[in-house]
């Protein structure tokens, strides 16, 4: 039977990767080669890095023992990611492109096969083929956005958003732990705004609440933008707390971004 919430999340994740092959096809050779926002990544690595990942999650649905030691890979050593983007990195544009539309073609028929309950196993907690998607879906705007920081192209505020905001707020409890900080007990109010849409999370009656564009919170919890650079809101220290070190994503934080203010 076919799951309409994974159809529509592998459309999204389809159209969110079209949008930035059409910049990729569009560059010239020499553009590759543009750092990026990611201290010593170009976009040959953002690209690379994208193919990578791609092909670790055909893996995780393909090969689950191979998997599972890959995972003990990521968890142990701490250069398992870079290592991947700069072999990947090391080939001509045309190859790494080829490479990423190929990987990211696969990914999307293998997900739309993938029964409804099943769980993937992933570096983070198992997921469904739908949180798969969105987690995809992230990872595509993220890097994306790299891309277009690289190139003077500004974000693009679409409905998408609602999938990276989700695994941002899904994840509130994951932020604090890769701290090695204890969760705040008490659920969380999140409310933001895209066009004439709000998206909320959490009850109405909560104390600690966030509000404010879906593209701020897209970004920061992505970490592609400093707090400051945003216009969110926190009430409650909670939730304050939060904002400072949200992530969307599994594994090491990293060391964010700087203020567009002071990168000038």
């Amino acid at each position: 039977m076919t799951n309409p919430d994974l159809t529509a999340l592998l459309a999204d994740l389809r159209v969110e990767g079209d949008l930035l092959e059409a910049l990729l096809r569009e560059l010239p050779d020499s553009g590759w080669d543009s750092p990026t926002p990611a201290e010593g990544w170009t976009i040959r690595h953002q690209v690379a890095h994208l193919t990578w990942t791609e092909r670790t999650v055909l893996t995780a649905l393909e090969e689950p023992k191979v998997f599972a030691q890959l995972r003990e890979r990521f968890r142990a050593e701490a250069d398992v990611v870079d290592r991947g983007a700069q072999e990947g990195a090391a080939r001509p544009p045309a190859p790494i492109l080829a490479s990423w539309q190929d990987s990211r073609r696969r990914v999307l028929e293998r997900l739309s096969a993938v029964p409804e309950g099943k769980h993937i196993p992933w570096i983070g907690p198992p997921m469904g083929a739908p949180m798969m998607a969105s987690a995809r879906i992230m990872e595509t705007f993220a890097h994306g956005q790299d891309v277009r920081d690289a190139l003077g192209v500004p974000p693009v505020a679409s409905h998408r958003l609602r999938h990276v905001a989700h695994l941002g707020v899904a994840t509130r409890d994951y932020a604090f732990r890769q701290r090695r900080l204890d969760p705040p007990a008490e659920p969380f109010r999140v409310e933001l705004t895209h066009e004439d849409e709000t998206w909320t999370w959490g009850p109405a009656v909560a104390a600690q609440r966030v509000h404010g564009p879906a593209l701020d919170f897209a970004l920061l919890a992505t970490r592609r933008r400093h707090r400051q650079d945003g216009s969110l809101v926190a009430e409650g220290p909670d939730a304050d707390a939060w904002l400072d070190i949200v992530q969307a994503f599994a594994g090491r934080p990293g060391p964010g971004r700087t203020p567009l203010s002071q990168s000038t």
